[in-house]
């Protein structure tokens, strides 16, 4: 069994001078960084009292379940010959908050629209969706299961 470590390092940068005196009195916003990689401005959900014009951790957290089943879709696809020739994913995540402020995710669907190259290859990429579902590190990791609405045509 291989081992992945990966690093990350967040800094608040929302101190408004008031530091965290009360709820109202800082900002939430923050910088995600990665070595050798370009900085994430995030900040809570608007909703939370967070920056409307950056992202939020629930947002982070349904562009990596798309993009980690995006990436595993494509590498199944090339194994398999179905030629994508584009790919867009429209996802939708339902997070349930709690009476006392706690929370969950409850579901994400992801809604790609695909075009392959050919119409007799249309039956094999949607199968492909379930199989990079299972393949998925993100998905897996998850407490509840990922759906899919795939959308395939031909070019």
């Amino acid at each position: 069994m291989k081992h992945h470590q990966y690093k990350s390092k967040i800094v608040w940068t929302g101190n408004t001078g008031e530091s965290t005196k009360n709820y109202r009195s800082y900002q939430r916003n923050y910088t995600i960084s990665v070595d050798g990689k370009s900085d994430i401005l995030g900040s809570s959900d608007p909703a939370f009292l967070g920056n409307p014009e950056l992202h939020n951790p629930e947002d982070l957290l349904l562009a990596s379940v798309s993009s980690c089943h995006l990436l595993w879709y494509l590498h199944l696809c090339s194994v398999n010959k179905i030629l994508v020739l584009e790919y867009e994913d429209f996802a939708e995540g339902t997070m349930v908050e709690n009476e006392n402020g706690s929370g969950k995710f409850s579901e994400i669907t992801l809604k790609p629209k695909i075009i392959v190259a050919e119409k007799e290859m249309i039956e094999k990429a949607v199968e492909l969706h379930q199989k990079a579902n299972e393949y998925c590190f993100i998905a897996n990791s998850l407490n509840f299961e990922v759906e899919h609405q795939p959308e395939i045509t031909a070019k």
